[in-house]
């Protein structure tokens, strides 16, 4: 065997071997290249349609949004509480810009429920929540109107926007007002799980004997809202309207207590609305079996849930106003959702 030989032969394909080699991962490198940006196109493509996200141009132009640079040496309001102890936002006008707002949530596409019963009599306030609804509620985004009655055949035609739509959902009615009011949190726990998980991200529950006389928008939204109490927004925890016997479920000591919350504004995403409602559905049903019922019914649950279950938000009164009964102080820059003069005795129990 000529041992010498061998290396020659070898030597010339040791030379020809790096050629090849470098030939191939450019090749090489051009072929993954080319596909991953097509996958990452297609990736980009896929994640617009199916979360709703904007192209590159877009997000361009939204970073070109202008506005007032925040100051952090300058609050936004110096004569009201505009965070809780556990940090969460209380909604004032002046603290937030609802043009950084509305990007935001266009660019997540979402889909907000407004709850709201007509029940009985209660039928002839929907007109004007529905009316005005379209004009100062979540004015630019998708709505889905969910209108729980006993009288489908009276729920008014209403001229909507673009992506909004009312859905009726026929439910039945109850001999004293007080059972409505208890019986909607089961309503709207039990939907929740059926159908409204599946169609919005946000779930609002309003009460229909009311209108929004200015904008109601997607500042308030967030994991779970609750709104305070206008008549209560300026009083200490002993002049809450707590439940305050021991054996109902929605019991709170006279020690305790961050807020009154209104019943008839809450909300937060479909799954916080589910566990909420749920929660005080079934403090009811045991309530009921012990014989006992809560001094202001549904409300006094919701208190009490959301003492254990802190709010992420919580909405000033400008969000739930009598201006009959209370006026219109100049602490209020705003009144966005205002009761409707009424006569609740020759509207409750017919």
């Amino acid at each position: 065997m000529d041992l010498r030989g061998r290396p020659k032969c070898c030597s010339l394909h040791l030379g020809i071997l790096p050629l090849i080699v470098l030939a191939l991962v450019f090749l090489g490198y051009g072929f993954v290249s080319h596909r991953s940006q097509k996958e990452l196109r297609d990736s980009g493509a896929m994640t617009s349609v199916s979360h709703g996200e904007l192209d590159v141009r877009e997000v361009v132009a939204l970073s070109r949004m202008a506005y007032a640079q925040p100051k952090v040496l300058t609050p936004s309001r110096k004569d009201v509480l505009v965070l809780t102890p556990w940090l969460a936002p209380i909604i004032w006008e002046g603290t937030f810009n609802i043009d950084i707002l509305n990007e935001q949530f266009r660019l997540q596409n979402i889909t907000v429920g407004l709850t709201v019963f007509a029940i009985k009599k209660y039928v002839v306030f929907l007109k004007l929540f529905l009316e005005t609804a379209e004009q100062h509620f979540m004015v630019g985004h998708k709505v889905i109107y969910y209108v729980f009655t006993d009288r489908p055949a009276d729920v008014p035609q209403v001229p909507l926007g673009a992506g909004r739509k009312l859905v009726v959902l026929t439910v039945r009615n109850y001999s004293r007002w007080q059972d409505v009011s208890m019986h909607r949190m089961e309503m709207i726990s039990r939907f929740s799980e059926q159908r409204f998980l599946h169609e919005v991200d946000y779930l609002v529950c309003a009460d229909v004997d009311m209108k929004f006389s200015d904008h109601v928008g997607v500042e308030i939204l967030s994991a779970l809202f609750g709104t305070l109490h206008p008549g209560f927004y300026r009083a200490s925890r002993e002049a809450f309207t707590y439940e305050r016997r021991p054996k109902s479920q929605a019991y709170i000591p006279w020690d305790e207590g961050d807020f009154y919350y209104m019943g008839a504004f809450f909300g937060g995403s479909v799954v916080e609305v589910y566990h909420l409602t749920k929660a005080c559905h079934q403090a009811m049903m045991e309530d009921k079996a012990n014989g006992i019922e809560a001094v202001w019914h549904d409300e006094s649950h919701l208190n009490k849930y959301l003492l254990h279950h802190k709010p992420t938000k919580v909405l000033s009164p400008e969000y739930m106003w009598d201006q009959q009964l209370l006026g219109w102080p100049s602490i209020m820059k705003k009144l966005r959702y205002v009761a409707v003069p009424k006569n609740h005795q020759a509207i409750r129990n017919r």
